[in-house]
């Protein structure tokens, strides 16, 4: 089995900088995410952003934990690629574009290659649901929160 890779993108009625404020809150993540179960910030940049944090997902078949290191192009992106974890390799990305009267199209990319092991879990169906889940509640989560619900 090769990477699991999609995006999707949600119009938010908020504007950019609220967006890029929840996107680039890392700590609070999860209780807008619902793919993310836990964040511990491991060290901080100057601007007390998460440089590096370890994440507990759940990836439907398993609750799969990554060390990722973040970096930050306000307001327009939020970048992360792991240093280590479950999966062989995991980035990912939100792109925020500001569409004018207080409005945002937010894009969330996220591209993993999940092993062997993890692999052999994520076989047919199981791997479209799994990409689903996680690009939709993320995307999902990110309208719901910046929309004020």
């Amino acid at each position: 089995m090769g990477t699991i890779s999609g995006e999707r993108s949600v119009e938010i009625d908020a504007p950019i900088e609220r967006c890029y404020e929840i996107a680039s809150d890392i700590q609070n993540a999860p209780e807008w995410q619902g793919s993310l179960k836990d964040v511990e910030v491991l060290e901080r940049d100057g601007q007390k952003r998460a440089l590096l944090a370890e994440t507990e997902s759940d990836a439907k078949v398993k609750t799969v934990r990554s060390t990722l290191r973040f970096s930050y192009e306000e307001p327009t992106a939020v970048r992360w690629v792991q240093e280590k974890g479950e999966t062989k390799s995991l980035t990912g990305s939100w792109t925020l574009e500001d569409l004018g009267g207080g409005r945002t199209r937010a894009t969330y990319a996220l591209e993993a290659d999940p092993g062997r092991i993890l692999g052999m879990l994520l076989r047919g169906p199981a791997e479209a649901k799994v990409r689903d889940f996680l690009l939709g509640d993320a995307a999902d989560g990110l309208k719901r929160q910046a929309e004020g619900g």
